[in-house]
C-alpha cells in the first residue's frame, strides 16, 4: 500500500466547497505531476500517455497533452454520467493544473527581446557586448513617418538584463526608441540548449 494513501487518508476534509477544493486540488497536482515531469518519471496517468505523445511530437508540450487528455476523459465522463456540475469543476481544476505543470515542469520564461531605434546602434550594441556579454543584430527597416533608412538594433536578454540594455542605450542616445517584448523561448550560446 502506498504510504501518502495511508497518510492522507486519514485526513480529515478541509472543506466541502467545491470550487475551492477545484482550486486548491488543480494547484496540488500541478505542483506533484510537474515534478514528476521534470524527473522523467510518472504517475501512469494521462502523463505517461502525454510523455508518449510528446516524445514522437517534440513541438507539443507535455502540460498542454496532459490538459488536453484530461480533457477528454471529463467529457466522456460527463457524457457518461451526465454530472455536467462535477465536470465544470473539473475543467477548472484541470485548467489550473496545465498553468502549473507549465511554468514548473517548462519552466517560467524570462527571456525578453528588446528592439532599439538608435543611429547610434554600433555603439549601443558594442556595449551591451562588453557589459553584458551579449550579441545583439542590427536589422535594416525603414521609418514610414520620415522615409529614412533605419538601422534597428535587436536583442534578445534575460529579464534581469533588459534594465541595465535599456539604461545603456538611453546613456548613448537619450532619444533612443526601445520596444520590450516577451520571448517565448531562446535556444542557443547564452539560453537554453537543445
Amino acid at each position: 500500500m502506498n504510504i501518502f494513501e495511508n497518510i492522507f487518508s486519514n485526513l480529515k476534509i478541509i472543506t466541502e466547497d467545491k470550487l475551492l477544493a477545484s482550486i486548491y486540488g488543480g494547484l496540488v497536482v500541478g505542483v506533484g505531476t510537474a515534478i514528476i515531469i521534470r524527473n522523467n518519471a510518472s504517475t501512469g496517468g494521462t502523463d505517461l500517455l502525454s510523455n508518449i505523445i510528446s516524445k514522437n511530437f517534440p513541438t507539443l508540450k507535455t502540460g498542454n497533452l496532459i490538459v488536453i487528455l484530461d480533457t477528454i476523459i471529463v467529457v466522456i465522463n460527463i457524457i457518461v454520467l451526465k454530472q455536467i456540475e462535477i465536470g465544470l469543476y473539473s475543467a477548472i481544476a484541470i485548467y489550473i493544473i496545465g498553468k502549473v505543470i507549465e511554468v514548473i515542469a517548462e519552466g517560467i520564461n524570462f527571456t525578453k527581446m528588446i528592439f532599439i531605434v538608435s543611429d547610434s546602434y554600433e555603439e549601443i550594441a558594442k556595449e551591451i557586448s562588453k557589459e553584458l556579454g551579449r550579441g545583439s543584430t542590427a536589422i535594416y527597416a525603414k521609418g514610414m513617418y520620415m522615409q529614412e533608412e533605419k538601422k534597428i538594433l535587436w536583442c534578445v536578454a534575460s529579464k534581469g538584463e533588459i534594465t541595465k540594455i535599456r539604461q545603456i542605450a538611453s546613456k548613448i542616445d537619450s532619444s533612443s526608441f526601445m520596444s520590450i517584448f516577451n520571448a517565448r523561448e531562446a535556444y542557443g550560446l547564452g539560453f537554453k540548449e537543445e
